[in-house]
């Protein structure tokens, strides 16, 4: 788990940047905004968005020096006087990757952010947020023999569209990065990430639990399907033990892993060859052996489906003992499960 204290909130600069293909066009700010009354909202943004659970760097090819985020950014560490500059060029940059259709112009935020505490080391932080969806508030004024409702849209102070922090360690690995993006999940419009800031998640403990666990999703039930005949309760059952081995453990094994989960050779050598070509074909550098992050498991849990979809009548949650279950076909060809418990809560 990440600890961040977000240090004092420095310097700040606001930029438009607008959908390239639409022609919005970019408008720039050439001096500093002020932010004597909002500070404290700013740090509400980013403590109630940013998790840190899965960390990124900076990455290009064939090197990283290459990517103009990067170099942006190591511009604005070893000079903040540049942040206007800097951060004019990144919403240039910005915007020529501003092309898709779904991609909303918005306002660019540029925060500098001294002497932050991250796990523990003393670094100075630059946060980057652009806002693409407003939402309308009441404004409330007085008069003299009442008051009047006007409707204004504005930022919500709570919610991050799409953001990022950089802190100023590592620099030589592609700094560190944590990231939000709240719109756009399309693969089509994934220009944030992929296009503007190209970053890639570090190879750590939580990474390489959320890729395992991926992977073990994926086998059980999409790839057994190829070579198994299985129903779904036991391939629920398969994911339900997967979850259970890494919520038990504080260390991964991939040869205990495979062993405890499908306890069947057959199975085991199935889930090996999937287990490599699905590495390869999605340029996944894993370990077979590594600590386990709670943070993640918890996370994929949530997507390992444990629920036994039966017509449109039923749906029977399985977490436990798959041999109180027993599936079955009558006479006139109705299929059953039958279950069996020892009390009813």
């Amino acid at each position: 788990m990440q600890n961040l204290i977000l240090g004092e909130l420095d310097k700040l600069v606001v930029h438009y940047v607008g959908n390239k293909t639409n022609g919005d066009g970019v408008r720039f700010s050439n001096v500093l905004t002020q932010f004597e009354n909002i500070g404290g909202y700013i740090k509400q943004l980013i403590s109630s968005n940013f998790k840190l659970d899965e960390l990124y760097c900076f990455y290009f090819l064939p090197k990283l020096e290459l990517n103009p985020m990067f170099q942006f950014i190591n511009s604005i560490f070893e000079d903040k006087n540049t942040l206007v500059e800097q951060s004019q060029n990144s919403a240039r940059y910005l915007y020529d990757k501003s092309i898709h259709p779904q991609v909303k112009g918005g306002e660019l935020c540029f925060s500098y952010f001294k002497n932050c505490e991250l796990n523990g080391e003393v670094v100075d932080c630059i946060g980057i947020f652009k806002s693409e969806n407003k939402e309308t508030v009441l404004k409330i004024s007085t008069l003299t023999e009442g008051f009047e409702l006007k409707d204004e849209k504005g930022i919500n102070v709570n919610k991050i569209d799409k953001g990022c922090l950089v802190f100023n360690t590592k620099k030589e690995n592609g700094y560190i990065v944590s990231l939000v993006d709240n719109t756009n999940k399309v693969i089509e419009t994934q220009y944030w990430k992929d296009e503007f800031l190209k970053i890639q998640p570090i190879n750590d403990e939580y990474h390489q639990t959320k890729e395992f666990l991926n992977i073990a999703k994926n086998f059980v039930t999409k790839g057994l399907s190829d070579n198994f005949e299985i129903s779904k309760a036991d391939k629920i059952n398969l994911l339900n033990r997967s979850v259970e081995y890494f919520k038990k453990r504080d260390t991964f094994d991939k040869n205990e892993f495979e062993q405890e989960v499908f306890q069947n050779n057959n199975l085991i050598d199935s889930f090996r060859k999937f287990d490599e070509t699905f590495r390869k074909d999605n340029e996944i550098d894993l370990s077979d052996g590594f600590n386990i992050s709670s943070q993640a498991v918890k996370k994929q849990a949530r997507v390992f489906k444990s629920v036994l979809k039966l017509d449109k009548n039923f749906d029977i949650y399985i977490h436990g003992n798959r041999d109180l279950i027993e599936r079955g076909v009558e006479k006139d060809g109705r299929k059953y499960y039958k279950i069996y418990y020892q009390e009813e809560n």
